[in-house]
């Protein structure tokens, strides 16, 4: 700044009122400058253009997809009989989505009902001076299609709890530790492709044992459920959280070295942060898988869920048995999806966000 101060003398402010050589650039700007608003429509209608294309790609060609999956459904449908009649086409799936809708509607009508009349004859037996004789019952109408969905969310959120809280602490430690990792990679080999199926008379029977009372704090069927959930969910989280481990800069890992940090504190400031992208990614994976596993686990289990309903629709054989099933493979479809999309957004904030 005193330099800048100091060339500016006299003859500097009188060469620089002179207009001889740097008025001329500066005229040619300003006329540059006249002439950009010309150029201005083109570069919005290119901007216009992109922004259309990307709306057409994102949202009217998924649209059309969907139409033209719902048409061939609609037309090829009725070619298809079963022994239940003509498969159902969308039409009729619909409607017994409306009429499980009006089902729980109902339910809930008859369940306010059963609390009204409950506290009147409480009240009734109180102010008859027989306190006694008040009840306190809980309502124990069949679970409706809703109410079975909210419990296959409890169920895979538990069995994906559990499998998160085993898995990045196992994976931290393989990516740390090449001899632990090499102990547990053979057992990672070998239990990773096990079925649901096969885990459950395991789990069942395990369960069974440890769970005998007649009233226990969570239902058996729901703790077998979520067990199975865990078993075979918790592989992509732990493969991922090991990668991510093993795979920090090593110059992060002296740096910790110098200032001479201990494992844990190694651990919380380093590894976790710089893991956290890879974490994620197993989580969703798992998250996906657990869902998946889950209504197989459900059916077998008898947890009254999504599995059990499609089970009892199965069993039922009615008319309209086979048009609930299609509508909670649709149900279950749109969870998936919005699960997945919720752990993509997690996994966004995460990558974004984690410090090291």
């Amino acid at each position: 700044m005193a330099t800048a101060f100091a060339n500016s003398g006299p003859f500097e402010q009188s060469k620089a009122c002179t207009p001889e050589v740097g008025e001329a650039p500066v005229l040619e700007k300003r006329a540059g400058a006249e002439t950009e608003p010309a150029e201005t429509p083109g570069i919005a209608a290119t901007a216009l253009a992109g922004k259309l294309s990307t709306l057409l790609r994102s949202l009217v060609a998924p649209v059309i997809g969907i139409l033209a999956f719902l048409f061939l459904w609609a037309a090829l449908a009725p070619q298809v009989d079963t022994s239940l009649g003509a498969l159902p086409g969308p039409v009729e799936v619909g409607e017994q989505g409306v009429a499980l809708y009006e089902e729980w509607g109902a339910a809930k009508d008859l369940e306010a009902r059963f609390y009204a009349d409950q506290d009147a004859r409480n009240e009734a037996a109180i102010a008859a001076g027989n306190p006694g004789a008040v009840q306190a019952f809980e309502y124990a109408g069949p679970p409706t299609f809703l109410d079975q969905i909210a419990t296959s969310l409890e169920t895979v959120a538990l069995g994906f709890l559990l499998a998160t809280l085993v898995a990045v602490p196992i994976g931290l430690l393989a990516g740390l530790s090449p001899v632990f990792n090499a102990a547990i990679n053979p057992l990672v080999q070998i239990m990773k492709p096990v079925s649901p199926l096969a885990w459950l008379p395991i789990v069942t029977m395990v369960i069974s044992a440890l769970i005998t009372s007649a009233d226990p704090i969570l239902p058996k069927a729901f703790v077998i459920s979520a067990l199975v959930v865990m078993l075979c969910s918790l592989w992509p989280t732990l493969i991922n959280t090991a990668v991510g481990a093993s795979s920090i800069d090593k110059d992060l890992l002296n740096v910790g070295r110098v200032l001479k940090l201990g494992f844990l504190a190694k651990l919380s400031k380093l590894v976790l942060p710089a893991s956290l992208p890879y974490i994620f990614t197993g989580m969703r994976l798992s998250l996906g898988v657990g869902w998946m596993v889950l209504i197989a686990a459900e059916m077998l289990a008898q947890n009254p869920g999504l599995g059990k309903f499609v089970w009892d629709e199965f069993q039922n054989g009615s008319s309209q048995s086979l048009a609930r099933i299609m509508f909670a493979v649709i149900v279950i479809g749109l969870i998936g999806f919005l699960l997945d999309r919720l752990m993509m957004i997690l996994q966004s904030l995460a990558s974004k966000n984690h410090t090291v």
